[in-house]
Order: structure tokens, then C-alpha cells, then sequence
């Protein structure tokens, strides 16, 4: 392989390339190397697809004759060809993400069955809470009531007891704490 100074023209980057030169190709990826991989990188959004759009573009570069310096210049051609192969990777990217999508949807988890232990366990808990709810006060067991089985925000329960918030905040904090002790003594 011959020397070839790096001030050479395109086209006479691209005679020597096609006489079998590999040094040209190197002279030429300096050139536009950078130009490709940020044009892809800026449509694409991803550096590693970025970087193998790069390293297709320069590959096929120099295995395929298809450029004529009459008709562009270099840099434009590049261009055009990661602008190409990029969207051809994102309609490919578009398609793998639809196609997974179906496939989610068409797979439906199978339900766990409660085991006959699980239900029995968890209806004696619902017990003990139903028990422990009714020694709070009308008003804590009220606020309470509402947060957890209706999901109303400290808001929501406000306006619809017609109570201030702080009082109802007041309500739910008292009411938690005796539950959780009440809950401590006959579960913990």
C-alpha cells in the first residue's frame, strides 16, 4: 500500500480506493466519519446504532463502486445514505416494538388461585380488622372507611363529611395509631 497524502481530493481518494488502497478508506473515514456518525446519532438517538449505521456506511463504501464524484460530492452522499439507513432502522425499531406489543397483549398471565389456607387466613383478617374498625370512634372509623375502601383523598373526605381538613387529618392520624395497636395485640 502506497502513502497518500491527507490534503488528497475526494476523488482521488476514491480512484486509489478502487485500485485497492485501503489507506484511502482510512482517509476518508477521518474525513466524514465524525459527520456520519452525527447525523445518525441526531436521528436515531441511540450512540450504538449510531455507531454500527457508521461502520455499515463506510463498509459498503468500500465494497460497493455505486458513487460517481461527477454527480455529488462525497459528503452529501454520506449523508444521504445515513439518513436512508437510519430511517430504514427506525421503521425496523417501530416494527420490533409493535410486534412485542401483540405479543404482550395476546399473552395473559394466568390468575394465582388463592389455596384454601390463603383464604381461610385472609378472611380471618378481615374479621379482625371489621372488629378493631368498630372500636374507633364514628368519626376516625368513618375517615378511615372512606380513605381506604372508597380511595378519597384528605380533600375529598372533607368536603364530603362537611368537616374541616385538619380535623379530619386528626381523625385519621388518632384512628390509625389505635388500630394498629389494637391490630398489634390481636395479630402481632
Amino acid at each position: 500500500m502506497s502513502q497518500i497524502p491527507a490534503d488528497t481530493t475526494d476523488t482521488n481518494l476514491i480512484i486509489s480506493l478502487r485500485q485497492g488502497n485501503q489507506t484511502a478508506l482510512s482517509i476518508l473515514y477521518d474525513r466524514y466519519g465524525g459527520l456520519v456518525y452525527t447525523l445518525a446519532l441526531k436521528l436515531l438517538n441511540r450512540s450504538d446504532e449510531a455507531e454500527d449505521i457508521t461502520q455499515d456506511i463506510f463498509l459498503s463504501f468500500w465494497k460497493q463502486d455505486k458513487f460517481d464524484p461527477n454527480r455529488a460530492n462525497l459528503s452529501s452522499y454520506l449523508c444521504l445514505l445515513t439518513r436512508s439507513r437510519s430511517i430504514d432502522r427506525l421503521r425496523r425499531r417501530q416494527s420490533e416494538q409493535k410486534s412485542l406489543q401483540r405479543l404482550q397483549q395476546n399473552i395473559t398471565p394466568e390468575a394465582e388461585l388463592p389455596t384454601p389456607l390463603d383464604s381461610l387466613t385472609l378472611a380471618e383478617e378481615q374479621i379482625i380488622v371489621r372488629q378493631s374498625l368498630s372500636t374507633l370512634s364514628e368519626q376516625q372509623r368513618q375517615v378511615l372507611e372512606l380513605s381506604y375502601y372508597q380511595n378519597l383523598s384528605q380533600s375529598a373526605i372533607a368536603a364530603q363529611i362537611n368537616l374541616p381538613l385538619g380535623t379530619v387529618k386528626t381523625h385519621m392520624r388518632q384512628g390509625l395509631i389505635k388500630l394498629r395497636q389494637l391490630l398489634q395485640s390481636q395479630i402481632g
